[in-house]
């Protein structure tokens, strides 16, 4: 009996310091939640704050990202020894020289590192939704009524266009899909949200590409109407382009069944830089109209999202022909946004955005009234180093152009 005694005695404490020690693990854990919760919290904060910070400082904000090494690339090489990423703002760029050719030119032909820094760099091992992240705040922008504009920029091959529509495979697989889909995602998810406070929105979508100085509506497949780009109104502040189709988004599906259309529209070739590249420029616009049926309040955003049609040598891309003259096309226009950012920059009384297409359509986007920022696509092959300098050379002086404060608008 005193055994059995015992026996319960000890049983009782060992269900006692049982409970205990559960209760001790579910409060660390609650613990654990809410620490989990502020570092959240903190992160969204940092991010509105930097976001802030940029915002008045008036620049366009530069994000680079480098893709993976992909299919036979991967032959041989186990990593990518050119490109050191050093964390979330700084990559080096490290040219090394064979020790055969290191003493024909001397001192000329050293190893060389060029250092970098962006407002976030991408290593190929980031995802479509890390990058998203970065830029969800841009797009919060557009739905509180302000101009907002991404555009990528990069060689052929680097990844710009799986970067703004997403890959192949975007309809079943959702991780593959761009910042475009991801956009249209977030806007509804917002605009849910929001009808709790009263807030109503209308979207209107148009798809574009600029191809050989010609704007041509990626939307229909009819060519014989003539797209031109006019202004709205006696000011000359907005843009509007002619006889482009325009639809109405009232659901994400949509979204995938556009982007297929423009896919299917779009100029595409063959060249020695890559299988599938792009001959236009891309602009996809959504413009935003809300309206607060309590307050009366009104707001107007638009979105421009811009894949680039690929920077290349026309050396390198050997074409030839048509693809030639479209080569030279598609060179002269990125050589007149150089040439637009280069007089942002240096403030010049007069800037050319009527020298291109391009730089004519993005005028609002960069010398005015709009939150912009642009991805540097880079390729991980090390035979790209030149195009990758180039990009990065480039990139550098569109973060140091300052554009001014954007302001909100109010729907007309």
């Amino acid at each position: 009996k005193t055994e059995l005694e015992a026996a319960r005695q000890q049983i009782l404490a060992l269900q006692t310091e049982s409970e205990r020690k559960s209760d001790e693990i579910v409060t660390s854990w609650a613990a654990q939640e809410e620490m989990l919760a502020k570092l959240r919290w903190e992160e969204s904060e940092r991010r509105k704050l930097h976001n802030l910070v940029q915002e008045l400082k008036g620049n366009i904000r530069v994000f680079c990202r480098m893709r993976p090494l992909l299919g036979e690339e991967k032959d041989g090489l186990d990593e990518i020894r050119h490109v050191n990423i050093q964390g979330e703002k700084t990559l080096e760029l490290i040219k090394t020289v064979d020790s055969a050719n290191e003493s024909i030119a001397g001192g000329l032909n050293k190893n060389m590192k060029y250092d970098f820094e962006f407002d976030r760099v991408f290593g190929p091992t980031s995802s479509q939704a890390d990058v998203f992240a970065e830029i969800s705040q841009l797009v919060q922008s557009a739905l509180d009524g302000y101009n907002v504009c991404v555009f990528a920029y990069g060689q052929t091959g680097s990844g710009k266009t799986f970067t703004m529509e997403g890959g192949p495979a975007i309809e079943n697989d959702e991780s593959e899909c761009g910042m475009i889909p991801r956009t249209i995602r977030q806007i509804f998810e917002v605009q849910e949200k929001l009808k709790e406070k009263c807030w109503q929105y209308n979207l209107q979508a148009s798809f574009l590409e600029i191809y050989n100085e010609e704007i041509r509506d990626l939307l229909t497949s009819d060519t014989t109407q003539k797209c031109e780009i006019k202004m709205s109104d006696s000011k000359g502040t907005d843009l509007h382009v002619t006889n482009l189709k325009t639809e109405e988004v009232t659901s994400e599906g949509q979204i995938a069944s556009m982007i297929r259309r423009a896919r299917k529209n779009r100029a595409q070739a063959k060249t020695l830089c890559n299988e599938r590249s792009s001959r236009s420029h891309s602009v996809f616009m959504l413009r935003i109209e809300g309206h607060n049926t309590a307050t009366t309040e009104t707001c107007c955003g638009t979105l421009n999202l811009v894949d680039l049609a690929g920077s290349e040598r026309i050396k390198d891309s050997g074409s030839e022909g048509m693809r030639l003259t479209e080569a030279q096309a598609i060179n002269k226009s990125l050589s007149n946004l150089g040439n637009v950012i280069m007089a942002l920059a240096q403030k010049n009384s007069h800037v050319p955005y009527r020298n291109s297409k391009l730089t004519h359509l993005l005028q609002n986007c960069l010398g005015g009234n709009s939150k912009t920022l642009m991805f540097v696509n880079i390729s991980p092959k090390e035979e790209c180093f030149s195009e990758t300098l180039n990009s990065l050379r480039f990139a550098t002086k569109v973060n140091q152009c300052n554009i001014g404060t954007a302001c909100k608008k109010a729907a007309k």
